[in-house]
């Protein structure tokens, strides 16, 4: 039987205070994608417009082109083109959501908001079974960061 007597997101905070920007920057994008795959299905599409809604034109370009990689047609990097095809992706609609979500956190920390911030944000998202999960690649990255990344 397993003991654990620290809770998951408060080891995730103290691994964020304890690593390098890369780090946490990769450590926020894994908490993206662990709150993407916790999304009811039902709900992916609210979410890929809310994303898609605050992307820029560079952004929305990249996503085109991830699209285009699927070979869902020709890809046209603007709103009403990828949020037409969202439907089209299939089994891909989330890893979509994924790439859009992270884009939209990249921005926001690039305007300003701290990794912490937008960490802890999404860590209140995350149910205790995924945050466990989390905590584990938190710690991968903290041994990744120490052992002498590029920081």
């Amino acid at each position: 039987m397993a003991l654990c007597f620290v809770d998951p997101a408060d080891a995730i905070r103290a691994i964020t205070d304890s690593i390098g920007r890369e780090a946490r920057r990769q450590l926020l994008g894994e908490a993206v994608r662990a709150w993407v795959d916790e999304i009811p299905d039902h709900e992916l599409e609210t979410h890929y417009a809310k994303a898609l809604s605050e992307l820029d034109e560079h952004d929305l370009s990249m996503l085109a082109a991830w699209h285009g990689s699927l070979e869902v047609g020709h890809p046209i990097p603007n709103r009403d083109f990828l949020m037409g095809a969202f439907g089209s992706l299939g089994e891909n609609r989330r890893e979509a959501l994924k790439l859009a979500a992270g884009f939209r956190g990249e921005e926001a920390v690039d305007a300003g908001i701290t990794e912490e911030a937008a960490l802890e944000l999404v860590l209140g998202l995350l149910s205790p079974p995924r945050l466990m999960k989390l905590a584990g690649e938190a710690l991968e990255l903290y041994v990744w960061d120490r052992a002498g990344s590029e920081n």
